[in-house]
């Protein structure tokens, strides 16, 4: 099961519809349901709550307003962890191939 703290994309009819933080997970009074509040990771932010059952919301499909919705947890890469500094010589020459793309273009 997905944990407070995860990423989960959201999928709209199979379309992929928006990334959402779980930041709370609550037992509903019925067996096997949860409160989900999430932080809708969008302009503006915005933070939803669903009812969801505990298969919802580790993948499986569900319909909203007779709309198919399922979310799926994200995992970023694995990258290797690197101890101490970095080697100076190898940086530098790894960097001298390196192309700058800026985000804003100056004036």
């Amino acid at each position: 099961m997905v944990a407070i703290g995860d990423i989960v994309l959201v999928y709209y009819e199979d379309e992929p519809a928006f990334f959402a933080r779980i930041e709370d997970l609550t037992p509903d009074r019925k067996p096997k349901w949860f409160h989900v509040k999430l932080l809708v990771l969008q302009i503006p932010v915005i933070e939803i709550v669903w009812i969801l059952r505990e298969e919802y919301i580790n993948g499986t499909s569900f319909t909203m307003e007779g709309h198919t919705i399922r979310m799926e947890l994200v995992v970023g890469p694995q990258e290797p962890v690197q101890h101490g500094l970095p080697d100076e010589k190898k940086s530098k020459k790894e960097d001298a191939g390196g192309k700058v793309i800026p985000l804003f273009k100056g004036k």
